[in-house]
């Protein structure tokens, strides 16, 4: 068969390109924004094409892109099949026994951390993952050859309606996504709804130590496992994590329940979780030389306050002898519009030594005109109105720190958009 991806280099679509690669399909791509992820999936074999080759049997898009496209809708009149990347990953989660790793945060290290016990374990499964793991030669997808699949299930868009899982795990329900929802009602209705699609041997791998999880209507017929900082398991995993923060402690308990429904010896799942050194930009650490002065750079993908609070306090944890600098990029207007106040209180209390915000990344198709005239990060460095936050442009960034860090400080570039660049 052959299949087009438009917005290819996206973190999800880019991972199912792969899948379908590795099952001998022929597929070609388009993306407006080429990235390391466009230039390995060209070593791969994906022939990039503006266009839709006139003998494509089936196109497979990014949520972003609209179906009332041109191209798309051209491409109908042609009578090629079109598929959401959700739609298209759910068709997937009907013909394998599939692992949904769900919730506002944590999803992609939790992902991570259950793909890799069940490696351990020999289940060889197939991963499509929202980051990139060494584990899986620097990529986000791994072929398997079992009837295992292991998914990170997105919120946005609603996406995970399309998914019909054997185990969900549920990792945190907060406000988040709000183009998407309405408002929490929405969002907790909407949690109920995927829980449903759990068949009748299913099991609801959840949180116990969120709050809202343990308000969401779950129906008498679902099995539910919960974990929880507070069981003993928690003492062991913090004894054996590479990666800081309780954050992560958690992340791997709800690894630790699906490595026990799955029937995998303890062992097996505590050996694998003691060698898992991280995942992309999530809390990634490398020694970095600014002029003449040494620093460690942390490199993390935060960018809800929540997720925000969690890598602060995991390096105030990890460095408390250190100068600690974070440089914050928010995310989509939209996000800091409706969490501004949670946004001013994390950096508030943070304790962290220096902050500089910079300006909102833009989440192209995922903006409002109305929202963006009301909010800016200097907005929100004024309301937050501490000394030690300050905005800058971000061209003006690098210049600022060479003047101002005196060397063997602990430098945190946080942030969903392209601000990993920077360094």
């Amino acid at each position: 068969m052959k299949i087009h991806f438009i917005g290819i280099g996206g973190i999800g679509v880019s991972a199912l390109a792969q899948y379908y690669l590795e099952k001998g399909h022929e597929v070609t791509g388009f993306d407006f924004a080429s990235s390391e992820i466009t230039d390995y999936l060209k070593k791969k074999g994906v022939s990039f094409k503006k266009d839709i080759p006139n003998d494509t049997n089936l196109i497979i898009h990014t949520s972003a892109i609209s179906p009332s496209d041109s191209k798309l809708t051209d491409a109908m009149s042609r009578g090629i099949e079109i598929m959401s990347y959700p739609e298209a990953l759910g068709e997937l989660t009907k013909q394998y026994f599939t692992v949904a790793v769900s919730g506002t945060h944590g999803k992609s290290t939790t992902t991570s951390m259950v793909a890799l016990i069940m490696i351990n374990a020999g289940l060889d499964p197939s991963v499509i993952i929202g980051t990139k793991l060494k584990e899986f030669g620097n990529t986000n997808f791994r072929a398997g050859n079992s009837k295992y699949l292991v998914i990170e299930a997105d919120e946005w868009n609603r996406s995970f309606l399309n998914y019909w899982p054997r185990i969900i795990v549920l990792t945190s329900i907060e406000k988040e996504h709000m183009d998407t929802y309405k408002d929490m009602e929405d969002i907790m209705d909407t949690y109920g709804k995927y829980i449903e699609h759990l068949s009748l041997e299913g099991v609801l791998v959840a949180n116990g130590d969120d709050l809202n999880i343990a308000n969401l209507k779950i129906g008498e017929q679902v099995k539910i496992q919960k974990y929880s900082l507070n069981q003993e398991d928690a003492a062991k995993v913090r004894s054996i994590l590479k990666v800081p923060g309780e954050h992560n402690v958690s992340n791997a308990l709800a690894a630790l329940s699906v490595s026990r429904q799955l029937g995998i010896p303890d062992e097996k799942a505590f050996e694998a979780l003691s060698s898992f050194k991280g995942s992309w930009r999530r809390f990634q650490e490398k020694r970095l030389k600014l002029g003449i002065k040494n620093l460690t750079l942390v490199s993390d993908y935060g960018h809800h306050p929540t997720e925000i609070k969690a890598t602060l306090d995991a390096a105030l944890q990890k460095f408390p002898k250190k100068k600690i600098w974070c440089v914050f990029q928010p995310h989509q207007h939209q996000r800091t519009h409706y969490l501004f106040n949670d946004f001013v209180k994390v950096f508030s209390s943070s304790g962290i030594d220096r902050v500089i915000i910079t300006d909102i990344y833009d989440v192209a198709g995922r903006e409002k005109k109305e929202i963006k005239r009301k909010v800016s990060s200097r907005k929100l460095v004024k309301s937050i109105g501490k000394e030690n936050v300050i905005y800058l442009k971000k061209e003006n960034i690098i210049s600022y720190l060479k003047k101002n860090i005196a060397g063997k400080e602990i430098l945190i570039l946080m942030g969903a958009g392209d601000i990993y660049t920077l360094l």
